[in-house]
């Protein structure tokens, strides 16, 4: 089970722009994701992602290389697994529920809350509006793949079903994935292994674990 410690960074809020969180987490550690746990579905591509945290918010930052990318959906909520996608799912507590942050490419957002897969909590429009993004594509010189960049702040009152004002020196658990369903070669990869026999990101017993700093 992997470990991770989210560095906190004093002078970052949800106020400061997109662009100064981006930049600054370009000097942060990088985590990568390194399992394709089923074998049936062996397409890695590259997913690297770097995180901090400030007074009242998360920031991640995902760097992706993959062969073909896809943005079909741009409503809230609509399905973005079958995109080009990027997932942040993190529980608190020993509480069965987590929440599942989902984004593709362009940044549309799925969000919930639950204990497992099927029954879910959708978070409210007024919440999700809350949370910002920054989405780029990067060239790759060698034209073997797209690049894109996906940088968010997600503010705390985003954990609407909690209430928390600050995560400094908290412990959690959590999970960080990459997926598209219905991308030319489905895939299916995580941060943290997960030993289960078909696809299934949303198996808390395998989330690896956070502390805020």
């Amino acid at each position: 089970m992997n470990a991770l410690q989210v560095p906190y960074l004093k002078n970052l809020d949800q106020n400061t722009p997109l662009r100064d969180i981006s930049v600054m987490l370009d000097g942060t550690p990088k985590q990568e994701l390194v399992y394709a746990p089923w074998a049936e579905y062996p397409y890695h591509p590259q997913v690297q992602f770097s995180m901090a945290h400030g007074s009242d918010a998360v920031f991640i930052k995902y760097f992706v290389k993959e062969k073909t990318i896809r943005a079909v959906n741009n409503t809230l909520h609509s399905p973005v697994y079958t995109d080009s996608c990027v997932e942040f799912f993190i529980g608190f507590d020993d509480e069965p529920a987590y929440y599942n942050f989902e984004f593709n490419c362009i940044g549309t957002p799925l969000i919930g809350y639950g204990e497992d897969k099927l029954n879910r909590s959708l978070l409210p429009q007024d919440i999700t509006q809350q949370i910002k993004y920054k989405s780029v594509l990067t060239n790759d010189q060698s034209g073997e793949y797209i690049g894109w960049e996906l940088t968010l702040l997600i503010p705390v009152s985003a954990f609407c079903f909690h209430n928390i004002q600050s995560l400094k020196g908290r412990n959690c658990v959590a999970n960080f994935y990459k997926c598209g369903d219905e991308l030319p070669e489905p895939h299916f990869v995580s941060w943290s292994n997960i030993q289960w026999p078909q696809p299934n990101f949303h198996l808390r017993q395998f989330f690896g674990s956070l502390v805020f700093e």
